[in-house]
């Protein structure tokens, strides 16, 4: 009887730490990251219900994580707006090229807005636009950007605020639909996190 006392106490004691063993676990693995609000990557279109049928990623948008230095380095072509991770394949689909996009102007002065969740550690933030020849049906490849970023804000390893604004200059010499490629290129560990967003030149 007493044994049996003793091993009723001790399944209830662990079953009390359960709970609070849950939290940590979970907040280990959501350890969580980053992507634009403006101009608005597709992640923030799903997440904000512009967009539907988008998968798992309307639930997470900050966690489009992948292989970092781009371009030599990072995800396959095909699969650069959803940082080379399957789970977020919808982020790719071009979806007939009919993705929302913001209007911009030639040259103009535009504020990039992130939203981070963590605040790594930064290298750098990038900023890549599709060539000319662009096709919006189709998935981003690398051949389909001018690889030499159109802004650039470095920081050094210095770690960011949880909301992170600077202003970048477009390109002067765009018309029609093009792809904005941004990528956070994170200083302490040999990843990035990676947006998409649509854009159209009036």
């Amino acid at each position: 009887m007493l044994t049996q006392r003793i091993k009723r106490a001790m399944g209830i004691a662990a079953f009390g730490v359960v709970p609070l063993a849950l939290p940590m676990l979970t907040a280990g693995a959501a350890s969580g990251h980053g992507y634009t609000q403006n101009p608005p990557s597709r992640q923030a279109l799903c997440a904000d219900g512009t967009v539907s049928n988008c998968g798992s990623i309307q639930w997470e948008p900050q966690s489009v994580e992948g292989p970092g230095n781009f371009p030599s380095g990072g995800p396959a072509d095909g699969t650069l707006c959803s940082g080379g991770n399957s789970r977020f394949s919808e982020l790719d689909d071009p979806r007939g090229g009919n993705w929302p996009a913001k209007d911009v102007s030639p040259g103009q002065d535009l504020q990039f807005r992130w939203k981070l969740t963590a605040a790594h550690s930064t290298e750098s933030f990038r900023y890549f636009i599709t060539k000319d020849s662009y096709d919006p049906s189709q998935p981003l490849t690398r051949d389909q950007l001018d690889l030499q970023p159109f802004h650039t804000v470095d920081y050094h390893g210095e770690q960011p605020g949880f909301t992170v604004t600077h202003t970048g200059q477009l390109p002067s010499d765009k018309s029609g639909k093009h792809l904005i490629f941004g990528v956070w290129e994170i200083a302490d560990t040999s990843n990035a996190f990676y947006t998409c967003s649509d854009v159209n030149f009036g």
